[in-house]
Order: C-alpha cells, then structure tokens, then sequence
C-alpha cells in the first residue's frame, strides 16, 4: 500500500513529503532540516531513492541535495532551472518509476516560470498531485517573487496550469500543496489542510472564477514578503549544503556586551512577558515560536553576526533549527540561564505592558500601529501613527518625541518593536493584546474602506 507522510514546518507556513509502497521512497521539497525525513523514513524501514523539488523555493532553504547525497538518491528538478549542481532534469510528461509508484511529471508555471507538479499513480489510479507553491488547499501561490514585471504573466499561466490539473486528473485525486499553511508564498491563506481536487474545483478561486477576475484579484490582493526571501532563491540554485546544528559556544557577559555595542545582533527568545519584566539592555526580543523565524529573517540586515540567548539550551537549539531553515546557519554565540546570568549585576531594563483597556491617550504619548498596510486599511484607531514593523528599522526618525505605545494585531509584533524601540533608547508601552480588543476599550477605530 501507498502511503503518503506529510512532514510539516509550521513555522513556515510549509509541508514536505515521504511517499513510500513499503520498501522504497520518494520524497518531495525536503526542508533543511531533513533529519527529520530520515526520521520518518527510518520508522517505515523504507530506502529513499528519490528526491524531487518542484521549483525553485523562494521562502526557504532546500535540504533536498543534501538529503539526496546523503541516502544516494537520485536529485530531481526541472531541466530549465539554471543550478550549477548535478542533478536529474525532468520536463513534462516525464514519468519516473520508484518502486510500485509511478511519478508523471506537469509542467505548471505560474509560482515560478519552471514549475512543476508531480502526479502519483498507482498502477492505473491516480492518487495523489504534489503541486508545490501552485495549486493550493483553497488558493494559488503568490506571483510577484519574481519582480512585479512578470507577476501578471504569471498569474495567467497559473490559472492555465490549475486548469490543466482540473481537467486531466479525476476529482478523487488529493492535492497536496507545498505552501499554503501560513507561507507568504501564498497569495492568499488556505483554508483547510488537505483537499481533493474535486473540492479544489468547488471552492478554489482558480478554479471556480474566469480568468480574468481571478487575475485581477490575485493582484489586488498581493502584500509585502518577508525581506530574506531575496537570499533563498540564490542559495538553492548554489546548491545547499547540509545544516550545521552544532551546538554554538557559550559567550559570558562582557562578550555579549561587547556584541551588542559592535552593532551585532543579540536575540532573547523568552517570551514577551519575561522580556518586558526584564532584559539586558539592547537585546532584542524574537520569541520562540511560530514566527520567530519569519520576522527575525525579515528584520535583521543580511549578514549581520546573531547571537542567541534563552532560558535553555533547548531553547537556543530550537531556535537555531527554525533559523537554518532560511539560511542563517551560523550562530556567532548563544547564553542561557536568563537575564541574571548574562547581565552579570549591570542593570537591567524594562518597559511596561498593557492591554487596549489600559490605553489612556495624552498629549505626550504617540500611539504606534506596526501591522501591515491591509490590516491597517482594514481599521485603525484614530489618531495612531503606522509604520509596519519591517519599516520600523529605517523610520524611526519619524516617530514623535514622547513615550510610545505599540500595537500589532495579537501582540507578537508590538514586542518585536517595542524591543528595537527600547534598545534605539525611547521610553515603550508595549500593549500585549488582540486588536479585536481595541473596540472594548472604546477606542475609535476608523476603516479606510468607510471613507477616510
């Protein structure tokens, strides 16, 4: 039996596979860290033999070459993508037998210009289609990683090739997306984990809009991505390298210090709360967990020497894992034991937090909204400055004389910019809590969409 193993990462917003028939194995757009596939693979006691990508990623760094040097499988993409690598180039209607499975190769441009799908037979029953960063549970990818020049052309030749796959694969057949679960490769969000291509045909925009409107709206509704997608694209067509998750040597106090003056980034991963209660001066806070990775990668300068701190080492670990995903694989130095230790009897700092319902507006105090354009066009409060958090770096000038107060849409955000807010020496207000909470406060919130 065909047995189909989604191995998720979502942090990214992403999902690889392990296909196996019991003995043997393929597998399709291995993240980095592909231990965790050979994990996988290991527990079924299956050979992989096969490693497939069906593009060229531009939110993460592939661990497909390395895995597949590692298992001596066979390396497989699309003949036109231009890596300097060896590797098995596939064009369309290619067919690959890997055991008792049968991949069919579909030339499906649209994310990228090279893209392409893989349909899994088994005999005669089609099974499956591993479609990438196209065709997604309730959505297409994005067409802009490219530069704006080619977004529309793309966006028509995605529509073309999510109508192909509708119209030569049975509507049983699952669709099993790459992107999709939270990936700013998405033009849109997914709206469920897994669906058939029947479903596909009676809810996917793709699918059920002509051509035009869906062009249209996908356009319309493209927003920024993070700023280190730039690096992903060049660094899978070098060829990736397997990750180095060794652990990163322990730095003492006066080294942090000194790093921190030198203008280098040190990380605290505890949670906001903590941070705010207290922290060494000039740290910044990236919480561990499901976005740590995406808005760390997207704010730091590219290049620029990170080192990590947190209450274990377990924690480092974690977060050095997340991190070699998007290809920042080397930790200068990491400190654990909380802020005590790494302060070493210097003082520590810290800012207040409270919820919309403790937002008492004055004449001195600026309000500061770091969420995206669409979410403030969506409704802000009144009064409020905007400057989305992957700005906030280079804007700081603009803000107000007085204390700020931050605000995102849940709280992650507002911490993040609280913590550079403190470390650039303004006095912060961080305030931890849903936006959906602002009208509780009886706030004015304002909707650009209502007139302003």
């Amino acid at each position: 039996m065909i047995e189909i193993v989604a191995i998720d990462t979502p942090s990214l917003g992403d999902r690889g596979y392990l296909v196996s028939d019991g003995s043997q194995a393929l597998v399709i757009d291995a993240q980095r860290d592909y231990d965790r596939v050979l994990a996988q693979a290991a527990d079924r006691a299956v050979r992989i033999t096969h490693v497939f990508e069906t593009h060229v990623h531009n939110d993460y760094v592939t661990g497909g070459l390395a895995l597949a040097a590692e298992v001596g499988a066979q390396y497989l993409m699309n003949a036109d993508d231009p890596v300097s690598f060896d590797r098995i180039g596939l064009a369309d209607r290619d067919v690959i037998e890997v055991g008792g499975m049968t991949i069919e190769v579909a030339a499906t441009p649209g994310h990228t210009f090279t893209h392409l799908s893989y349909v899994l037979r088994d005999g005669d029953k089609v099974l499956a289609a591993f479609t990438g960063g196209g065709l997604l549970n309730g959505s297409t990818g994005r067409t802009d990683l490219l530069g704006d020049l080619h977004k529309v052309t793309l966006a028509k030749a995605q529509y073309r090739s999510a109508q192909r796959l509708a119209a030569e694969l049975p509507d049983q057949a699952q669709v099993c997306p790459t992107h999709g679960f939270g990936s700013f490769c998405s033009a849109t969000q997914s709206v469920g984990g897994g669906s058939t291509l029947g479903e596909e045909k009676l809810a996917n925009p793709v699918l059920t809009k002509p051509e035009a409107q869906y062009v249209e709206e996908l356009i319309a509704g493209l927003d920024v991505y993070p700023a280190y997608y730039a690096q992903m694209g060049p660094a899978n067509l070098a060829g990736p390298q397997p990750p180095d998750l060794a652990e990163p040597r322990t730095a003492d106090p006066a080294e942090l210090r000194r790093r921190i003056e030198a203008g280098e980034w040190v990380v605290d991963l505890r949670s906001r709360t903590a941070f705010a209660a207290g922290h060494l001066p000039g740290t910044l806070n990236f919480s561990l967990g499901q976005n740590m990775a995406t808005y760390l990668g997207w704010l730091i300068p590219w290049g620029t020497p990170l080192t990590l701190i947190g209450d274990t080492a377990a924690e480092v670990a974690e977060a050095q894992r997340e991190l070699c995903r998007i290809g920042i694989d080397r930790i200068q130095a990491a400190g654990t034991g909380g802020p005590a230790v790494w302060a070493a009897g210097s003082t520590l700092q810290s800012f207040p937090t409270v919820g919309f319902a403790g937002f008492k507006p004055s004449g001195g105090t600026v309000l500061l909204d770091v969420r995206r354009q669409p979410e403030w066009d969506a409704g802000h409060i009144e009064g409020a400055t905007h400057v989305p958090l992957h700005e906030l770096a280079w804007r700081l000038r603009e803000l107000p004389d007085g204390e700020i107060w931050v605000h995102c849409q849940s709280g992650y955000r507002a911490a993040v910019a609280a913590s550079m807010l403190a470390a650039a020496g303004r006095r912060v207000v961080a305030i931890d809590d849903d936006f959906s909470q602002a009208d509780h406060g009886r706030l004015l919130v304002a909707s650009t969409d209502a007139g302003e």
